[in-house]
């Protein structure tokens, strides 16, 4: 099921309010065929020991929730 990408992009609208509350951001890097969103913390959330937290237990859920097709949510690879 391909994702739509439209609701991706609103929910985590909704999702990046809570995450600048706090000095932090996170934007969209990619959405692939299987459903994997990739997304990148910034900001306060960039360095936040819990920010692997956030992003699995937190975002995955709400995304995986309200997003159909949306199967894993990984953080983008600095290199």
């Amino acid at each position: 099921m391909a994702v739509n990408k439209e609701l991706l992009e609103k929910t985590i609208d909704v999702i990046r309010q809570s995450l600048q509350a706090d000095g932090g951001d996170i934007v969209l890097v990619d959405c692939d065929d299987d459903g994997v969103v990739t997304l990148e913390m910034q900001g306060a959330c960039a360095g936040c020991p819990l920010s692997s937290y956030d992003m699995s237990e937190g975002i995955e859920r709400i995304l995986r929730e309200h997003v159909p097709g949306v199967t894993k949510v990984q953080p983008a690879m600095a290199f």
